[in-house]
């Protein structure tokens, strides 16, 4: 692969492509079938990471840029350098070779074996670790690729709901008007779909003045609905130059597919991704926006759920959150509660009869304190459901399988186990508050984050960078190539100090034997690497 980036590794150190068995080792080889580009037509394998090493193990996985298929483009001086409200910054703009750090993973080399890998993920190192992988900094530019009287961007919204997404439309609109007086914004009406069969709104900053009171999306949205040559024929018909996706992970595959036709047309169309979920599923980033919101929303359940069960003999109070394959949700609330006897999620199996397993902790716990809370996640426990009410291989429209209702599940379970005990009569309360936590407004953290997503995300696509997205890494915010944020999807590790802190609020058993723990610490590797 030919190298398309010059003089991007600072301290002037000489850059060149990083080797192909080095990828292999860092997870970076585009045919990594762990990767997983190998749907929506193929064109996903033709994501080739943008990859630059320099010395003492410096990598920089760097993000597509419009120069590098569209030659001498014209650049102009960026407007903001004449805008009163960023006079008093002491620096304008990000340097060429500015780059953000992320995790060391799978860097640190053997003792008496130079060269050599040994699996290790950390964020703090040791003096003699290699600098490890970097991200290209955000953040805007000295020279601009577009004239602002020549912009015409669009945003669209897919997939669920998430508290923040009026606040990310907002901003784009508002940063676009007000940093590089644009005038030109689109607003495409139902997810992906919306590109060829419904009708756009015009985005002002009117328009917007206060969406970001409200939850849910103005824009609508929907899932599936991809059509990636209807989509960017509708972007080249329109007159489209900048395209901001907000979705998770199955969106951001989609932005990825939309990137790559567009750059095979040879297209001066900048596609921008802001990653969305509720779940904080999304590796690489520090975490996604709407999480807090949802971590503090479910403080009302859980406290409601706290009520109900001490104010009854033998008061059992079941909360279900929000969490398909991974339980930030439920592990965080937990913590922040500090009410909850036991957390139940995907990435921690469980079992419910024998010693040792929730059954007896249930029993233990009322016998202890006459009252019990316990908050599952939505995905956790699905092996343990029979094979007759086990969903198989149904998936939605985004091709997510679809689970069934562990939360009501393992509720009935609870009163069928203790109604076989007259001596022991529970009263359980379930509260499902999924679709609740979705539907809210971003709280005031998720706000701030929302804009820095947005602003960032502008100044990229100003910049003439292209198919990345944007997020937090190590709390300095990124770009990001596509490929990284859909090869897998961000899990708690059980093997982590973060678990073990859980474990210690609620008491409750690991549930985990010797051999659940080797495996997990072969995934924890797999994961974060």
């Amino acid at each position: 692969m030919e190298s398309m980036v010059s003089n991007s590794v600072s301290n002037g150190v000489a850059a060149e492509i990083i080797t192909s068995d080095v990828k292999e080792k860092v997870g970076l080889n585009p045919t990594n079938p762990r990767n997983g580009f190998v749907s929506m037509g193929g064109l996903l394998n033709n994501l080739k990471p943008k990859i630059v090493s320099g010395d003492f193990g410096y990598i920089l996985e760097d993000v597509p840029h419009m120069s590098d298929y569209i030659h001498h483009l014209p650049t102009c001086t960026n407007p903001l350098q004449y805008n009163p409200a960023y006079s008093v910054v002491k620096k304008y703009f990000v340097d060429h070779d500015e780059t953000v750090a992320g995790k060391v993973c799978m860097r640190s080399y053997s003792e008496g074996e130079p060269g050599k890998f040994s699996d290790t993920n950390r964020i703090v190192v040791h003096k003699n670790s290699p600098r490890g992988i970097h991200f290209r900094r955000a953040g805007p530019r000295e020279r601009v690729y577009f004239k602002s009287d020549e912009v015409r961007a669009c945003i669209v919204t897919c997939g669920g709901l998430c508290p923040g997404l009026n606040t990310v439309i907002r901003e784009i609109v508002c940063g676009l008007h007000h940093m590089y007086d644009v005038k030109g914004v689109l607003g495409i009406v139902g997810g992906y779909r919306g590109f060829y069969s419904k009708n756009t709104i015009s985005l002002t900053p009117k328009v917007v003045n206060d969406i970001h009171k409200r939850g849910g999306t103005i824009l609508g949205t929907s899932r599936g609905g991809h059509d990636t040559k209807k989509i960017v024929d509708s972007i080249e018909d329109r007159g489209i130059n900048q395209v901001y996706i907000i979705g998770g992970d199955g969106t951001q595959k989609g932005a990825a597919v939309i990137f790559e036709e567009i750059k095979r047309r040879g297209l001066k169309v900048a596609v921008a991704g802001i990653p969305k979920t509720i779940d904080n599923d999304i590796p690489v980033i520090d975490k996604s926006f709407g999480f807090d919101t949802a971590v503090e929303e479910a403080q009302r359940a859980i406290n409601a759920a706290h009520v109900e069960a001490t104010s009854i003999e033998n008061g059992i109070g079941l909360v279900k959150l929000m969490g398909r394959n991974s339980g930030f949700i439920a592990m965080y609330a937990t913590l922040a509660s500090r009410d909850v006897d036991c957390c139940l999620i995907p990435e921690s199996p469980f079992y419910l009869e024998g010693p040792g397993g929730l059954f007896e902790y249930i029993e233990k716990r009322l016998k202890e304190n006459g009252h019990m809370v316990i908050v599952i996640a939505e995905g956790a426990g699905q092996e343990l459901l029979s094979e007759r009410v086990r969903s198989t291989d149904q998936q939605d429209a985004s091709g997510n399988k679809l689970l069934q209702d562990a939360g009501l599940w393992i509720s009935q379970r609870i009163k069928d186990h203790f109604s076989k005990r007259s001596k022991m009569a529970i009263n359980l309360k379930y509260i499902d508050l999924m679709y609740m936590i979705r539907a809210v407004p971003g709280n005031a953290s998720d706000n701030v984050y929302c804009t820095l997503l947005a602003q960032s995300a502008v100044h990229g696509a100003m910049a003439g960078y292209t198919g990345f997205t944007v997020g937090p890494v190590n709390g300095r915010h990124a770009y990001i190539p596509f490929n990284r944020i859909i090869e897998k999807q961000h899990e708690v590790v059980i093997t982590d100090r973060m678990w073990a802190r859980l474990l210690s609020s609620t008491n409750q058993p690991s549930f985990l034997s010797t051999k659940d723990v080797i495996e997990a610490s072969k995934t924890e590797n797999l994961l974060n690497c």
